[in-house]
């Protein structure tokens, strides 16, 4: 059976804003917050980057805008969540990949939406950058917790690869959807293995060492 890649990104991409809309519920629940910040969350989540990124090159209308469904989709997985919390606790494996999923696609998507406004390759690999992350940047600050991007887990990482290895594989002329594919699959592969490895980004750290120092002059 042959794959459809323009079905595979849409299906990717669905099941991105699905699992960004119910893990943000789930921090929602944590800050005990009512079904409105549960709902709002939840679209900041999912619908968060795209937005910001259609905002960002003028493209309107905003994707949710276009396709109320979308907004729908998004309150609906959000508030189900209130209802599914036990089942979801215990889904930790199947959300990371779908997480992991929608990372890719969302992605892939940001640098599509910005090349077909002709914009280069630097600003279609950042676009496909704010895509991927920035609702989940949203979601933190929100909540009043440090952003995931800025943290240690490769997940930045995952989105610049992918949307680099798809702008690169555009612009070097080979057949876009086979770029797509190998794009989102390694991807795809890189952050599943990088949450299973651990794998950690180098942090910045200054830590206090004026401060040991004047204590050891003291």
């Amino acid at each position: 059976m042959a794959i459809n890649p323009s079905a595979l990104l849409e299906f990717g991409n669905l099941a991105g804003v699905v699992a960004c809309a119910m893990t943000a519920a789930l921090v929602a629940g944590k800050r005990k917050l009512d079904w409105v910040g549960v709902a709002v969350l939840g679209c900041t989540a999912a619908l968060g980057g795209g937005s910001a990124r259609d905002v960002l090159l003028g493209h309107y209308p905003l994707a949710w805008v276009a396709k109320p469904g979308l907004l729908l989709l998004t309150t609906s997985a959000a508030l189900s969540t209130i209802l599914l919390a036990r089942v979801v606790h215990r889904l930790p494996i199947t959300f990371l990949v779908l997480d992991a999923i929608g990372l890719v696609a969302f992605t892939v998507i940001g640098c599509s939406v910005a090349l077909a406004l002709g914009h280069g390759t630097i600003i279609a690999i950042v676009s496909g950058l704010i895509t991927g992350c920035v609702g989940g940047v949203l979601r933190d600050v929100l909540s009043g917790e440090v952003p995931l991007l800025f943290r240690r887990e490769v997940y930045a990482t995952v989105s610049l690869l992918t949307g680099g290895l798809y702008v690169g594989g555009l612009a070097l002329g080979f057949n876009h959807d086979l770029v797509m594919l190998a794009a989102m699959a390694i991807g795809l592969a890189f952050r599943i293995a990088g949450v299973h490895q651990q794998w950690n980004v180098p942090t910045f750290d200054v830590g206090e060492g004026p401060k040991n120092e004047r204590e050891r002059v003291r």
